[in-house]
């Protein structure tokens, strides 16, 4: 476990407290009495006009959403002993109230509960925080202490375990955990689902995450988390039952706890809600913001489309790329990405000379080359891997990252080792070659791609001289936010794209980064579902790209980048594939053919007119499990946009969330006027195969844009 004396362990309780006497001075000596005016056997309850929690005389909990149980008298706080039993029963001995007034989360009520495992010799307190701008969601944190006179050993800890029963449809779930395989996020929970949704290492180089993980029937949802301020090893797991679907969250670290030692467990939480799980995502991003984790505002450039080079590959030629600029300047893209393969290798990020055979001349030629054709250069790079062989690795052996055998971390797609983000020399060496990138070379943008980018394990090299080998988990967000700084002191308008490929959104990285990508979406569903949470958790800062089109259905799915509000991004190659394929190339390749340039075209031009990026995602809107066909919306400049997917739909879509008033309604990509509706009644009957792109203005107004 983590050391019990941290910065946050007990910010809440012995947070600010107005009335009532902060008892965390003296934490146990009130536990054996009762609060004045309650009982054991009261089955108290604490809340808010939407979550409330009710303890019975064990310290399980019922939760409730607008006063109706949602289930029954649950072990949610537990511990987990070595053995593999659980010690889930506390007789509750009292409470304790308080009201908050916290600087960051406003006003709010603190209740402690108190109670003993008579057996155990163990004594528990659940402190239960609720603020006024948070509806709906309750900060849990948990003490326990071992009054026993022998040692307890235990696996780990759980808390804000409970299930949910069936209800007609099922359950979806999201999940903020990392998976090796690049599972979807969001997914329908199956007879036979049961996730852990790990935060630590799914592998040596795929790991951590949002730490948010939701259930939600069509009725009702849960979400479970932690708001602590750097990451934390802990799972979120999500499994069916015979009668319906369980969650939690759990730390699977074994810990002796000594006669008289304390155990404080992480800041989670527990939400209820309704709809899918853009609310409660919402809520843990503003509450981090208020903690002071929130992105960067980037500047405009990066809303600008993206051409990247990476249809041609690692063995491209520059001929291949100057020949491209031009078209992709004139179908609209403003970037041109350098990708992999203008490097010796993954460590020393020396020129390739065949290439670039003059070296940072030639790169300053390169990027001046971009400038001409009305285009912005960025520059892929893959930091913390060094490849076997490479001069970095010989020269600065120190920097790698060993697990407590002294063993290398790999990076398995390029075979390289990891290196450890909380070493100043490997900071500093990253923070070099940013500068001369941005400051010298002359990119106005660096795109920072690899799974191993979004965590790394904990770090055991002696010759780091870490405090904790957990600081190597907690610096990466560190190691970020000075690549960051490096890139905007070279160039203030710079855009930091960071692509953890196929992991899952680290949040803790967010103040790094202007421009976060679906990050090798294996499916069109990947683009929109990715989108819908990293717009939720951005707020209205930094921008979410739909990376290359040609990863969507079909390989031509602009619609589902247009259509949520995400950058639009291609590789096509022009006027031809590259010669020298890694791999079979899929049937038509990656060239731009007339039909292509057609339809890229017609989206780039709507993409440019609409600006929907810029635009408030409304994504309370619409269910994205249970609403058929699937909806997103979107509201800028007096205009709502709403776009529908399905393979194939026929029937009536609502326009919901229209202000009052008629609203003149039109087909964007087929470019036709459907009629008006009214807000108190919205729908319209359509047909449409794969997506329908609308247009809603209100009718006594002239639309700003139209295609």
């Amino acid at each position: 476990m983590p050391p019990i004396g941290r910065r946050s362990v007990l910010k809440y309780f012995a947070g600010s407290v107005a009335g009532g006497v902060a008892w965390s001075a003296a934490p146990w000596a009130r536990a054996a009495a009762p609060a004045q005016g309650s009982t054991a056997s009261d089955k108290p309850v604490v809340g808010d006009a939407l979550l409330s929690l009710a303890f019975d005389r064990r310290m399980h909990t019922r939760v409730s959403m607008q006063g109706k149980a949602l289930t029954g008298y649950q072990p949610s706080e537990i511990l987990l002993l070595a053995d593999g039993t659980e010690l889930a029963d506390f007789a509750l001995t009292g409470q304790d109230a308080h009201a908050l007034d916290d600087p960051r989360h406003g006003r709010g009520r603190q209740t402690v509960f108190h109670g003993r495992a008579a057996k155990a010799g163990v004594e528990k307190q659940v402190a239960v925080s609720q603020f006024d701008a948070l509806p709906g969601l309750a900060l849990l944190q948990v003490r326990y202490r071992n009054l026993g006179d022998a040692a307890l050993t235990l696996a780990g800890w759980r808390n804000a375990a409970h299930a949910l029963d069936d209800a007609p449809g099922g359950f979806w779930s999201f999940s903020g955990a990392t998976h090796t395989d690049r599972r979807d996020w969001v997914q329908p929970v199956g007879k036979d689902f049961d996730q852990r949704n790990t935060l630590a290492m799914d592998s040596s180089d795929y790991g951590g995450g949002t730490p948010v993980a939701n259930l939600w029937r069509r009725d009702v949802g849960l979400a479970v988390g932690h708001v602590e301020l750097v990451p934390r090893p802990l799972d979120m797991p999500v499994a069916r039952t015979a009668t319906g679907a369980r969650i939690a969250i759990e730390s699977q670290q074994a810990i002796t706890l000594a006669p008289g030692a304390e155990l404080v467990t992480e800041r989670t939480f527990l939400a209820v809600h309704r709809g899918d799980f853009y609310a409660p995502l919402q809520q843990y991003q503003a509450f981090m913001k208020a903690e002071g984790i929130e992105g960067p505002r980037p500047p405009d450039s990066a809303f600008a489309p993206i051409w990247c080079a990476w249809g041609y590959e690692r063995d491209f030629t520059m001929e291949q790329i100057f020949g491209t600029l031009p078209k992709a300047r004139e179908l609209g893209f403003e970037w041109a990405v350098l990708d992999d393969g203008w490097q010796t290798n993954e460590g020393d990020w020396k020129i390739d000379r065949k290439k670039f055979p003059r070296g940072d001349a030639d790169m300053r030629a390169f990027t001046a080359q971009v400038r001409k054709h009305g285009m912005r250069p960025r520059l892929w790079l893959a930091p913390l891997a060094a490849d076997p062989g490479s001069d970095v690795l010989h020269d600065h052996v120190d920097m790698l990252l060993l697990d407590k055998e002294g063993a290398f971390q790999t990076v398995t797609w390029w075979n390289a080792l990891t290196q450890c983000p909380a070493y100043q020399p490997t900071i500093d060496f990253y923070v070099d070659l940013v500068k001369k990138a941005i400051g010298d070379w002359g990119f106005e943008g660096i795109k920072l791609d690899g799974q191993h980018l979004n965590a790394v394990a904990p770090c055991y090299n002696p010759a780091h001289k870490h405090a904790s080998p957990s600081d190597s988990v907690e610096g990466l967000a560190r190691f970020w936010e000075a690549i960051y700084r490096a890139a905007h002191e070279a160039n203030p308008q710079a855009v930091v794209e960071l692509c953890p490929c196929g992991t899952a959104f680290a949040f803790h990285n967010l103040p790094a980064t202007d421009q976060y990508p679906s990050s090798d979406p294996l499916s069109s569903w990947q683009v929109r579902s990715k989108g819908k949470s990293i717009k939720a958790l951005i707020g209205d800062r930094s921008s979410y790209a739909g990376d290359h089109v040609e990863l969507s259905d079909n390989r031509d799915d602009f619609a589902s980048s247009v259509g949520i509000g995400a950058v639009i991004s291609t590789k096509f190659t022009w006027p031809k594939d590259t010669d020298k394929p890694s791999a079979p190339l899929p049937p038509g390749g990656y060239v731009l053919t007339p039909e292509r340039e057609a339809l890229w075209r017609k989206w780039v031009n709507l993409y440019k007119t609409h600006m929907l990026p810029k635009g408030e995602y409304l994504g309370t809107l619409y269910d994205i499990g249970f609403d058929k066909p699937e909806a997103h919306a979107i509201r800028k400049d007096g205009a709502q946009y709403y776009t529908f997917y399905a393979p194939s739909f026929e029937g009536k879509v609502e326009l919901r969330g229209l202000p009052a008033g008629r609203w003149k309604v039109r087909d964007l990509f087929n470019e036709r006027d459907l009629g008006e509706v009214d807000a108190t009644a919205a729908s319209l009957p359509v047909a449409f195969t794969r997506f329908l792109f609308l247009q809603a203005t209100p009718v006594q107004a002239t639309p700003k844009a139209a295609a």
